[in-house]
């Protein structure tokens, strides 16, 4: 099921065998809701049942979306690009990464 906006949509669709279910996590957000929250929940009652419904959130505005959806337990989440390198980013990889290179250009001398 896609455009999942609540717990007992998610329910539903699980007792019927869904595959996977989509909560919006954006939208829910632009509506002042935590659609991260929606997705804890979501997760939380197929473990209690045992649903083998995959969880794909949907609707991801940003990385902090995707550590946090990651974190409750998302099987899958749904990105623009852009956000792959920013999930990727960290100053100190970038640092690292310079150092290694600049060692391994010394040792080839």
């Amino acid at each position: 099921m896609t455009l999942c906006f609540s717990v007992t949509q998610a329910w539903a669709v699980a007792k019927l065998g869904a595959t996977l279910v989509s909560p919006f996590v954006g939208r829910l957000d632009d509506r002042g809701e935590d659609g991260v929250k929606l997705v804890e929940d979501i997760v939380n009652l197929y473990r209690l049942h045992g649903y083998e419904t995959a969880v794909l959130a949907a609707s991801i505005r940003s990385a902090d979306h995707i550590r946090r959806c990651a974190l409750v337990g998302a099987d899958i989440v749904t990105l623009p690009p852009k956000l792959i390198d920013e999930m990727l980013q960290h100053d100190l990889t970038d640092v690292g990464l310079a150092k290694f290179m600049e060692d391994f250009a010394a040792s080839q001398k």
